[in-house]
């Protein structure tokens, strides 16, 4: 569910400032807290989880918690991006855990599947699928 945002501050104005560069990038709640004590910027750790919660809400952002002993990590989509048309699918190497886009038509076919044959609706910005990627298939062979 997307919904406008409660209220704007400047902290929330730096934060999205720096989620935007971030585009196309998986990050962690702590990965933003050391971005901002490394560039000397006063933002607590409590406003950073809020303010990703709440931008996720929103539908700015994407969370994925990929496993229990994973922090969640998050996407920015941008305030356009992921307002029910667009799709994007996620792959984890269970190896080396790196998260893969996946925009694929045949995994359309199967959510597609799933809502008309089960009536189950998959929601394709938390769906992650775990293996191995490419590179540690081909060591593991």
């Amino acid at each position: 569910m997307t919904m406008k945002p409660k209220y704007k501050t400047k902290q929330r104005e730096v934060l999205l400032s720096y989620l935007k560069s971030t585009t196309g990038s998986h990050i962690t709640a702590g990965d933003v807290c050391d971005y901002f004590k490394e560039q000397g910027t006063p933002i607590g750790q409590a406003t950073v989880y809020r303010q990703l919660e709440s931008l996720v809400d929103e539908g700015i952002m994407n969370k994925y918690n990929i496993d229990s002993n994973t922090p969640a990590c998050f996407e920015y989509m941008g305030e356009e991006v992921h307002q029910g048309e667009a799709f994007c699918f996620h792959a984890k190497c269970g190896e080396c855990g790196k998260l893969i886009h996946l925009h694929c038509e045949e995994i359309l076919k199967i959510k597609n599947h799933l809502l008309k044959d089960h009536g189950f609706v998959l929601d394709d910005r938390r769906t992650v699928f775990y293996g191995l990627c490419e590179d540690c298939a081909k060591s593991a062979e």
